[in-house]
């Protein structure tokens, strides 16, 4: 019989850390975006759904960058799914990420499994971590809900087994979503059915992409002959499969650079990925069809891509690549989910092997898997699973609950009274964050805050940006209401919003700060320079202790500051606003980059030069940043670029094609 228990699974590991509590105000930093030639180049179809409400911002999400690079032995709260067969570890509390999925006949791991734990500024809101199976929704990325809880429970599998539910409510796109897991009695797979519901009255861009990590040191094998590539160029073209440029790209060594595949599998084709070692032993993803999109992720053999994988990783444990599956062809589309509609599907992933080493020809190659995978789990068999489950479990209530997520879906159904059958957001789950929002609800009114502090989350959804507009006009219903108008793109009205609040507020530096944001994107960098100054000032006079929050407000006030007024050439103020850091502060490796830049621009070059010979970590690096590169480039002309700094993920513009 299959078993579901708890455990604690024991890594070294950095912790998440604290929120960033300033509102992420700013256009969404997106790596994978097109040139507009690029997009009239597009089939229509793709090219609607590229244009499809793309994410602009992550709000009501807040970004998660309070994570450091020192790991020491970390628990993580884990769920075990078992029968005779596989052995599938997931973690709750961490997006339900699939971390093993350990097949025990053949004693073959057959995932990427991250020796470590290190969060890195991946996903959409930040902190992300490699290894194992997620389940991205939301937006073109890594989801918001990387290193966040899901809810957690029992539930009766079509099997008549135990099943394991996970389930939470999607605040980028306002969806619910829920995956359940179970292994039928003596399966060589693990099944995943995943549905998502839209219950609005207007149509949701949905996005879905389930990405497996693989070791590196495979061949990805996929029915199809064509790709699109996506090369951190901002450019996507097609390209053939599997050689291209006179080398096989379903080896992901044979990459210099990071590249994304998307593969074009024809339409009646079944859906499946594998990849395999070179004996032809690996794994095996397969779907129902609404799954459309294929996709294989390469760091490549490049430095950047080298020195991105041990930052990831653990150095000498090996790399990894991504296998992933999703609702469009690529992941710069979203697609059309109608009014009080659902999409549902069903994944599986298994151990395959084939009669001998996954090389020579294409065709071969790839029939050989098809037909291995047929008699292992024969397509009709995933279909009618899909159905059994759709039909007799997907709404069945769930049982012993074995983890919380957030409290925001209950929150949602105070406010619509819609009924979800099988993923109850209990009012139980209601927490502190919450407490304001519901106070709105019930009497029309936002509370002010009880004790002095950041403000906490904003929901920027229409029905509350309406619930604040009539509410009460104090400061700090105001505040959010600036913050609900701006997401909203109303950024004249988002203004006077935060100008009407500073009249009143007790606490002026978190509406100084969303003003100097505002003028940054409105083309005032000095008068963002002012503000930004008065606001850090204000923060150092209001702050109460080193505490953890207080700490969090400063570094991230303090580091925006900076960076604006050495925008505008203001160092000697800039400089200030360094020393009134928090000592910890500054020891931190963002920090060190943020001195090394005010170095420089104090002329002090040979200090800034001591900063990168010193050496620093900067934990939050973004994926396809290159600001340490153009620094280091200033600080010694000439000189190449040192190995541990080197994170970059497209070639030179001269050798580019």
């Amino acid at each position: 019989m299959t078993e579901i228990r708890r455990e604690v699974l024991t890594l070294p590991g950095a912790p998440v850390g604290s929120v960033n509590p300033l509102p992420p105000l700013r256009p969404l930093d997106e790596t994978h975006e097109l040139d507009e030639r690029t997009r009239a180049g597009l089939p229509l179809d793709m090219a609607r759904q590229v244009g499809y409400r793309p994410l602009r911002s992550v709000l009501p999400e807040r970004i998660r960058d309070g994570y450091g690079r020192a790991r020491a032995p970390l628990d993580v709260d884990a769920i075990v799914i078992e029968n005779e067969r596989l052995r599938v570890t997931v973690l709750p509390g961490l997006g339900g990420r699939v971390a093993s999925l350990f097949h025990k006949p053949s004693e073959r791991e057959l995932l990427y499994r991250n020796p470590v734990f290190q969060p890195a500024n991946f996903a959409l809101n930040g902190a992300w971590f490699s290894g194992g199976i997620e389940w991205n929704i939301g937006a073109t990325g890594h989801t918001a809900l990387s290193c966040a809880p899901l809810h957690a429970a029992r539930v009766t599998a079509p099997d008549g087994g135990e099943m394991l539910r996970l389930w939470e409510w999607e605040r980028l796109r306002d969806l619910p979503f829920q995956v359940d897991l179970w292994l039928p009695a003596d399966s060589d797979f693990l099944y995943v059915g995943v549905r998502v519901r839209n219950p609005h009255e207007k149509p949701a861009p949905v996005y879905w992409w389930s990405n497996i990590a693989v070791p590196e040191e495979r061949r990805v094998v996929v029915p199809a002959d064509e790709a699109w590539h996506f090369g951190y160029e901002r450019t996507l073209r097609t390209v053939p499969v599997p050689d291209h440029d006179g080398t096989d790209r379903t080896r992901p060594l044979n990459s210099t650079y990071p590249a994304d595949y998307f593969y074009e599998v024809p339409d009646g084709r079944r859906r499946w990925i594998a990849a395999l070692d070179d004996t032809g032993h690996g794994l095996v993803q397969t779907s129902t069809d609404l799954l459309r999109g294929r996709k294989l992720f390469v760091w490549g053999s490049g430095p950047g891509g080298r020195r991105w994988q041990e930052w990831l990783t653990e150095p000498g444990t090996g790399g990894y690549a991504e296998i992933q599956a999703g609702l469009a062809r690529t992941q710069l589309e979203h697609v059309r989910l109608e009014p009080e509609g659902e999409f549902s599907w069903l994944e599986a992933y298994g151990p395959l092997s084939t009669s001998h080493e996954p090389a020579g020809d294409w065709g071969a190659v790839t029939g050989e898997v098809e037909r291995r995978l047929a008699e292992a789990l024969p397509r009709a068999d995933v279909d009618a699973a899909h159905e059994a489950w759709r039909t007799a479990c997907a709404d069945a209530e769930p049982g012993e609950r074995l983890a919380t997520g957030s409290g925001w879906g209950a929150l949602e159904l105070l406010r619509t009274g819609w009924k979800l059958p099988g993923t109850p957001f209990d009012a139980s789950t209601l927490g502190e964050e919450q407490a304001p929002w519901r106070t709105l609800l019930d009497t029309g009114d936002f509370p002010e805050q009880r004790r002095v502090g950041p403000p906490g989350p904003t929901l920027v959804a229409p029905a509350w940006r309406d619930m604040l507009e009539t509410a009460p006009a104090r400061p700090l219903a105001e505040y959010h209401l600036g913050v609900a108008q701006w997401h909203a793109g109303d950024l004249a009205q988002a203004v006077r919003s935060w100008e009407r609040a500073l009249e009143l507020a007790p606490s002026e530096w978190p509406l100084l700060r969303c003003l100097a944001v505002a003028d940054e994107e409105g083309g005032h960098p000095e008068r963002a320079a002012d503000r930004y100054a008065a606001a850090f000032d204000d923060l150092c006079a209001e702050r109460r202790h080193d505490g953890e929050m207080w700490v969090a407000a400063t570094a991230a006030l303090g580091r925006e500051t900076v960076a604006a007024l050495l925008a505008v050439g203001r160092v000697e103020t800039a400089r200030s606003v360094w020393d009134g850091l928090h000592e910890s502060t500054r020891a931190q490796g963002r920090f060190r980059l943020l001195e090394a830049q005010l170095l420089a621009a104090e002329g002090d070059m040979a200090g800034a030069r001591a900063a990168f010979d010193a050496g620093f970590e900067v934990a939050d690096l973004r994926e396809g940043a290159e600001s340490i590169g153009e620094l280091w480039t200033t600080v010694a002309p000439g000189e190449p670029l040192p190995a541990r700094h080197d994170f970059r993920m497209r070639p030179e513009p001269e050798d580019r094609p």
